[in-house]
């Protein structure tokens, strides 16, 4: 018999000053010597990886301050770099968490991540303890679908008979034209559904 999959979403809590420093930059060495890139590069990027972590800095209390560990929210560099770290723990750990909890799907985006999973294996509390335990400095909250429907970023989706999964994606985005700030720029809101199958036992 055909399980009904579950829909969950996993969230990151404050990804970037999370992010370890010095531990993410033996990752960086190692990919680097694993795609043999050639040591001019190799130097270049540590040390562009070395000026860009030590130079972290936030204001509290109209004072300056260093960050002694973890990324500089809404600097361009931290995306890249949170990615090397979370992408070298999903290859590490998501083979066997998946096996383990039959999860059929897994999908990221930066800090929130939707699966797919069978009930009949597992739970989403399981699940959870589990991802809690990949890194000390990593925190995962959940949430579980509700009425067969759950949020994922601007996506509500919906799991429909027979085996299909409906995607209401509402998103409002600028047009790109300049007015005057007296002027409420135009927004307009774009609504589009679609079906994709649900993975089979």
């Amino acid at each position: 018999m055909t399980p009904h999959f579950t829909l969950a979403s996993l969230d990151i809590t404050n990804l970037y000053s999370n992010i370890p420093v010095k531990e993410t930059i033996k990752i960086l060495t190692d990919t680097l010597k694993y795609h043999q890139t050639d040591p001019q590069t190799q130097l270049e990027l540590l040390m562009w990886y070395d000026v860009i972590t030590r130079q972290n800095y936030f204001s509290h209390n109209k004072d300056i301050l260093p960050q002694r560990d973890g990324l500089a929210m809404g600097a361009p560099s931290s995306g890249l770099t949170a990615e090397l770290f979370l992408q070298n723990m999903e290859h590490a750990h998501l083979a066997h968490l998946s096996h383990k909890h039959g999860i059929t799907d897994y999908f990221r985006y930066v800090d929130d991540i939707l699966l797919i999973f069978n009930p009949e294996l597992t739970d989403i509390q399981s699940i959870l303890t589990d991802f809690n335990t990949l890194h000390p400095n990593l925190h995962f909250t959940e949430e579980t679908e509700r009425d067969n429907t759950i949020n994922y970023l601007d996506i509500s989706i919906q799991q429909t008979p027979p085996q299909l999964m409906n995607f209401n994606i509402k998103k409002t985005y600028f047009h790109g034209l300049y007015h005057p700030l007296r002027i409420q720029p135009p927004h307009t809101t774009q609504i589009r559904s679609c079906q994709i199958p649900v993975p089979q036992a």
